[in-house]
């Protein structure tokens, strides 16, 4: 009896430890589809069955664009302003897009795409969307400042065919476009199973800005629901009939006006606020006890797909993961005469984290060619949430200075502008 006992259980261990394998071993793969303009208060009233099954495997919350308002950090709620967030984990004191012109972006500061193919050249990398601007500008494709990135899945540029989808006054050509959009973003993820996607749909958007929170604003809403169904169905089958783990992570750029529900690009709670829905479900308590915001998609897409990123490059992310372990969040600092007083929100009751600081910001101009030098200039338990240091006279009289709080698994960063 003995003997059997010992047999099954060595048996039910070596299951266990094969399955932990095998999941361990499984291809990491991320979905990112950006549904321009839709409010947090809008989607949450109305029945959307795809993102709720979605947001059942993982988790949804609100969540936030725009920077800090009234600070250095504060960014146009516009949306090219807001994907540019995502892609690059940055605001726009440090990605330089303002608005849709995006006329000279910064690509010192890598998007999610270029980190995966810096760290993996194999990967492939795919984008379907509306404008073409997208993967031309905002991700710069094939331009020697990105790298030469190239993307070796795009569907994209539908708005400069006049003959497939002929411009009307109604925005229909737009939900043609997205309809294409979601067919081949369907398709792709079946067939080729890109290592990242990016989706982009726009029909709600136009409808926001025609009809502001209407009955065309709400069909609108409910036609991207049922796009984004037949994305995670693809994304699905992939996981049941491959040994693949994917990340879906589902988002909107900004909110809209509190007046007629039609504008935006302002720094009211309405127009800044957005939501996130992903099927993770190893979500932290980042995301469900505090707000994420759209920066804080990049380090989540990073640790899922096991990105390693640059210490410097790591100093510069304004966004903190909601996917697996993180030390710190929150990262406040102040000056006063010569002394920084500093304090962070902990994740954790043991451990230390470190405070560095730098009066120079030479990586905004010359990124990894010439990154900033930073000082340690302190050491604290983590659990004390807050420090006060005297700053180093090399330090003291500067009317500039970058501060980085560092945990075990994260750092964050803050800006002093005198």
């Amino acid at each position: 009896m003995r003997v059997t006992l010992l047999i099954l259980f060595t048996s039910l261990l070596a299951i266990t430890v094969e399955n932990s394998l095998a999941q361990e071993q499984k291809t990491r793969k991320t979905v990112l589809v950006i549904v321009d303009g839709i409010p947090a208060d809008l989607l949450e009233r109305l029945p959307t069955p795809n993102i709720d099954a979605i947001s059942r495997e993982g988790g949804y919350t609100r969540a936030y664009t725009g920077g800090e308002r009234g600070g250095y950090s504060e960014t146009p709620t516009i949306s090219a302003v807001g994907y540019n967030s995502m892609l690059t984990g940055t605001w726009s004191n440090k990605h330089n897009v303002w608005g849709n012109g995006i006329e000279d972006p910064n690509y010192h500061y890598w998007t999610i795409f270029r980190f995966l193919k810096e760290s993996k050249p194999s990967a492939k990398l795919a984008i379907y969307s509306t404008w073409l601007d997208n993967r031309t500008k905002l991700l710069g494709a094939d331009l020697p400042q990105t790298g030469n990135l190239t993307l070796d899945d795009h569907y994209d540029g539908y708005e400069l065919d006049t003959v497939r989808f002929p411009h009307d006054n109604n925005s229909r050509y737009i939900n043609m476009i997205d309809e294409e959009v979601t067919k081949q973003a369907s398709k792709g993820i079946r067939e080729d199973a890109p290592y990242l996607s990016w989706v982009y749909l726009q029909y709600t958007d136009d409808m926001g800005h025609r009809y502001g929170q209407s009955e065309e604003m709400i069909r609108a809403v409910k036609i991207a629901d049922r796009q984004i169904g037949e994305i995670y169905n693809a994304i699905q089958y992939r996981e049941q009939y491959f040994n693949e783990d994917w990340l879906l992570v589902v988002t909107t750029d900004h909110g809209r006006n509190v007046v007629d529900g039609s504008g935006h690009g302002g720094q009211t709670d309405a127009e800044r606020g957005i939501w996130i829905a992903t099927n993770c479900p190893s979500l932290n308590k980042h995301f469900f006890a505090h707000t994420p915001a759209i920066v804080d998609i990049l380090p989540s897409v990073a640790e899922h797909m096991q990105i390693t990123i640059n210490e410097k490059q790591r100093y510069e992310l304004d966004g903190v993961s909601f996917i697996g372990e993180v030390s710190v969040a929150d990262p406040r600092a102040e000056l006063v005469g010569d002394t920084l007083a500093v304090e962070w929100t902990p994740f954790a009751n043991q451990g230390s984290v470190k405070v560095l600081v730098t009066a120079t910001n030479q990586f905004n101009k010359q990124g990894l060619e010439h990154p900033d030098s930073y000082q340690t200039i302190g050491e604290y338990k983590i659990s004390a949430r807050k420090a006060k240091i005297k700053l180093p006279e090399n330090l003291a009289n500067s009317k500039f200075l970058k501060v980085i709080i560092e945990g075990e698994h994260n750092a964050v960063n803050r800006w002093i502008v005198k």
